[in-house]
């Protein structure tokens, strides 16, 4: 029979030995804090769009929008009724289409779908609610029967449209800015990769 001695060194080898082995391990067991899932996945509000110059417009041009629709769905008579269905169109649209960017560019979500240009998608939205905007209150102002509903669609018609105007320049002003930048990266990339295929080496400043 072992004694208590050495029962005693014989635990404390195997101690060491499992310290040992335990250390040179690659599978070490870790702790990781377990942070509670987000059920929107990380989707918070960007306060900072909101207050920037595009966000602003995009809520203005969506208030507009909607009290246009709201003053064009009061008419309940009118002949001829080209005008009135063609401005119920366009600004029921732009309504739908800006607030869904709005929503989309608030909230973060255009950073997850990063293979869509979303410069050029709002350029395109703010373009075509410009053009149609202005068409659509044009044939309305020339098109309606004098009635208090039409004429303020026609004038938050035209207002919208200048809203819109705006946020189209400067749409076309960050467009190009990320086009601009984009097309330099391109073009650095190409200079490179041609120089590593010619196996030259871009000469490094000599350190004084």
């Amino acid at each position: 029979m072992r004694t208590t001695e050495e029962t005693e060194g014989f635990d404390g080898e195997a101690s060491n030995t499992s310290m040992i082995s335990g250390a040179s391990s690659p599978y070490q067991p870790t702790t990781e804090p377990v942070h509670s899932r987000n059920v929107f996945g990380g989707i918070v509000c960007d306060m900072e769009y909101l207050k920037s110059y595009f966000g602003i417009l995009k809520v203005v041009e969506v208030v507009l929008s909607l009290i246009g629709f709201i003053c064009i769905e009061t008419i309940m008579m009118c002949s001829p009724c080209g005008g009135v269905y063609f401005f119920e169109f366009v600004s029921c649209s732009a309504l739908v289409v800006t607030g869904v960017l709005l929503l989309i560019f608030c909230l973060n979500i255009h950073t997850k779908v990063p293979h869509v240009n979303w410069s050029l998608t709002d350029l395109v939205n703010t373009g075509a609610s410009t053009l149609f905007f202005f068409l659509s209150s044009l044939v309305l102002a020339c098109i309606n029967h004098n009635t208090g509903a039409e004429i303020a669609a026609v004038i938050f018609g035209f207002l919208v449209t200048v809203v819109y105007g705006i946020n189209t320049f400067l749409a076309v002003r960050k467009w190009r800015r990320g086009a601009g930048c984009q097309g330099a990266a391109q073009a650095s990339d190409y200079i490179r990769a041609r120089t590593a295929s010619r196996g030259e080496v871009e000469p490094r400043p000599e350190l004084a």
